[in-house]
């Protein structure tokens, strides 16, 4: 690629923690000549790391990874960068954990195995700031909001992340000290602790702390 060109390529991030499938995803969009893969990640954890450094203009985050889900990672990723332009990628598009990406900022999704043409397109839609919301994702968003504002929080409706966060949150610890023990940012903490306030109507830590408890989220040691 030239220099002319590479300077306005599509700096493009994988994240799967399959080498097959990384090794073909970079091979099909290193034809595209608007394309440059920037950087690849085997884990969520990993992702997170490598994309704050990288800066990529469109990131292809698989949802099912080791240390780091699809939706953890994505949710640290937007918490350091809300304009972060993420792309879920699954085997099967009745993936709950679709929805929830969603809600946690993704752009859309893509199936593995999709045509070459309908990845490359979906690429330019989200890197122009286009989103890729299939009827039946919209669907079931529409459920899934509605269902939140009707029903109490349960655990499955935290994310791995919030979880941990919620369990240190609910020991009294601060912002600081919860981002030293899982070893992230206080910025990713502080979104993190928003995210579970909204999610269980709480208007404080304390009184997250207590919800959590009474619904049987957190155990506390005696």
């Amino acid at each position: 690629m030239s220099r002319d060109a590479a300077s306005i390529a599509i700096r493009l991030f994988i994240a799967d923690d399959h080498p097959v499938v990384r090794d073909g995803l970079r091979a099909m969009l290193s034809t595209q000549p608007d394309f440059q893969v920037v950087g690849e990640a085997a884990n969520g954890a990993e992702a997170v790391q490598l994309t704050a450094r990288l800066e990529p203009d469109v990131i292809l985050l698989d949802l099912e990874m080791p240390d780091l889900d699809g939706v953890s990672a994505l949710t640290e990723i937007r918490a350091r960068d809300p304009q972060a332009r993420v792309i879920i990628v699954t085997a099967y598009d009745t993936d709950e954990r679709i929805v929830q990406a969603v809600v946690a900022g993704a752009r859309g999704y893509l199936l593995k195995g999709a045509p070459r043409e309908e990845i490359f397109r979906a690429i330019r839609v989200v890197h122009e700031g286009g989103s890729l919301l299939q009827p039946i994702v919209a669907s079931k968003l529409m459920q899934h909001v509605s269902q939140q504002a009707s029903q109490p929080v349960e655990i499955d409706d935290l994310t791995p992340r919030e979880r941990e966060v919620l369990c240190l949150l609910a020991e009294g610890k601060s912002n600081k000290q919860i981002a030293d023990d899982l070893v992230i940012a206080e910025r990713t903490t502080k979104f993190h602790v928003s995210s579970i306030l909204a999610k269980l109507g709480a208007r404080n830590r304390t009184e997250a702390a207590k919800i959590a408890t009474q619904r049987g989220l957190v155990k506390l040691s005696s």
